[in-house]
């Protein structure tokens, strides 16, 4: 599987990612020490949802783009908040009745998000995408854009020196052994780091491997696994059914508010088909 950035910008599973992202980050901010988010696979940054990948498969329509237009319930419109609010910032016109015409990468969520104290680094090994991220990240004295292939840059730039913050590992899926280079990774940027919150996306594709997966991360030995997965479509299908996060270090209260946002997501991207899943590999 080939999960490039630009194709599936605003789809059904960046918003389920971004959502639980900007849940995590606003945990980090309740306290006032920095913090540092380190995004190993981060794209070009933001995307033109006019772009000719965008326009080609057009997944944000079923995806931010639905998300915009739902009814939501109160609690989950108020935990959506943060995420919500730093699309319409990409967006002005949006709020007014205008098209949505950009969607927000991790790069640009978590910078809008960050305080004058904290600090993030983005890294993207693709070239062209590597110059755009680059060029969008420039001039935040907050914010180092590397060009460098994310696992090695898990083992680099683990553990950081404020000792807070959070990993996303955010792969393309272009290989067959991805998922067993997900554990390694993780296995020893926790031996480095066993403090540290890691967010980790997957796709829900092939039912027995995304299995095998979380029973090999629930072998490792590291006491807080929780695991988050929105289905769209049924797994036999032959496209994506549906994305996983794997959340280690998790805040306290991510689990029950994701109890409360999983529910609505699903309902809002699948209606009646939409499933959800929240269990914890390990611990709690």
């Amino acid at each position: 599987m080939n999960y490039r950035h630009a194709f599936h910008a605003g789809n059904f599973a960046d918003v389920v990612k971004h959502a639980v992202l900007a849940r995590i980050v606003a945990y980090l901010k309740d306290k006032p020490a920095a913090f540092r988010v380190i995004d190993t696979h981060a794209g070009a940054g933001s995307y033109d949802l006019g772009s000719a990948e965008a326009s080609r498969t057009g997944e944000w329509r079923a995806g931010i783009g639905k998300l915009l237009a739902a009814e939501l319930p109160q609690a989950a419109r108020d935990l959506l908040g943060p995420y919500l609010d730093a699309v319409a910032s990409f967006n002005p016109g949006a709020a007014t009745g205008g098209a949505l015409k950009i969607y927000p990468g991790s790069p640009a969520l978590v910078r809008h998000w960050l305080r004058a104290q904290d600090r993030m680094i983005v890294c993207e090994a693709e070239p062209a995408a590597a110059r755009a991220l680059s060029s969008r990240m420039q001039g935040d004295n907050r914010v180092k854009p590397v060009a460098i292939d994310g696992y090695t840059a898990l083992n680099a730039y683990v553990p950081p020196k404020e000792r807070r913050g959070l990993v996303l590992i955010d792969p393309p899926f272009e290989q067959p052994d991805e998922f067993a280079r997900l554990e390694q990774a993780l296995a020893a940027a926790h031996r480095k780091w066993p403090t540290g919150a890691f967010l980790i996306w997957y796709p829900l594709k092939d039912a027995r491997g995304t299995q095998a997966f979380a029973s090999s991360l629930a072998r490792l030995n590291i006491p807080r696994i929780l695991r988050v997965e929105l289905t769209v479509v049924p797994a036999d299908a032959q496209k994506l059914a549906g994305s996983g996060l794997i959340v280690v270090n998790p805040p306290w209260t991510l689990a029950d508010e994701l109890a409360v946002l999983l529910p609505t997501l699903a309902r809002v991207f699948a209606g009646t088909q939409g499933r959800s899943r929240l269990d914890w590999l390990a611990g709690e």
